[in-house]
């Protein structure tokens, strides 16, 4: 079997695959604390409870936007499993070629994306993967990365709020039922959400007009959840895009 590991600034998610499934996934915080000896008695007990073994993994592919925690996580594959992983960078992707001045400065999640969204979709498109940050991929018609853009994710927009206003409260990120609010909490929630509705519908259309094709456009990241039914300008919701790209890009590898 492969672990696939996918480290963002957040969270990190181990997904169990065999073949070309993910059978199990367990997400943690991410932490450049936690070491090697750590993540393998955490994974050990996950694993255990799911019906696994950590014997049964054979090979390991690591994407991380944290390189602080890559030293823990490629020792948790050598010491723990026995397994050289491979590491996900702009220069090591089969089939996904980086068209940019400085390749080297695409985050490796990015460069996934476009991988597990090319596979299934396609292309030429945009993925949307709403997270720390909320970035906006573009993928070429024979699956090239073309670039795209980087804005802060809803969380931060919801912290910052909090934390630069005296008076304003933390608030929970949930679509509220009109966009004008009538106390302090609807008016936040009806900015905090449909002001990021506005920001992706008004992005995605300035990218389709500048790029001059079709295009279609995929959104994945655990809050692009939030916005299915909200806006028409997103085609698919895909929250497994990324575990995808990560076993695409392994599959390629062979």
């Amino acid at each position: 079997m492969l672990l696939a590991i996918d480290v963002g600034n957040t969270n990190t998610v181990f997904a169990l695959v065999d073949g070309e499934k993910a059978v199990a996934q367990w997400r943690a915080a991410t932490s450049t604390q936690r070491t090697a000896d750590e993540y393998a008695v955490w994974l050990h007990q996950l694993m255990h409870m799911s019906g696994f073994d950590l014997n049964l993994i054979k090979n390991c592919i690591i994407s991380t936007v944290v390189p602080q925690s890559l030293f823990h996580l490629r020792n948790l594959s050598r010491r723990h499993l026995s397994v050289d992983p491979f590491i996900v960078d702009a220069t090591n992707i089969p089939g996904v070629e980086v068209r940019i001045p400085k390749p080297a400065e695409v985050g490796a999640d990015r460069l996934v994306n476009a991988a597990g969204a090319f596979v299934q979709y396609g292309g030429p498109l945009v993925v949307v993967d709403s997270g720390t940050a909320t970035t906006f991929d573009i993928v070429a018609e024979d699956g090239g990365f073309e670039g795209g853009i980087i804005s802060p994710g809803i969380n931060l927009s919801v912290q910052a709020l909090h934390d630069a206003a005296a008076r304003l409260p933390r608030v929970a990120i949930e679509r509220p039922e009109k966009v004008i609010g009538t106390d302090t909490v609807g008016a936040m929630q009806g900015g905090i959400f449909w002001g990021y509705v506005g920001l992706i519908e008004g992005l995605i259309a300035r990218i389709k007009a500048e790029y001059g094709k079709p295009m279609v456009v995929v959104a994945t990241g655990g809050i692009s959840s939030l916005f299915e039914g909200a806006t028409e300008c997103i085609d698919h919701f895909d929250s497994e895009l990324t575990i995808r790209g990560l076993i695409e890009i392994y599959k390629r590898l062979s």
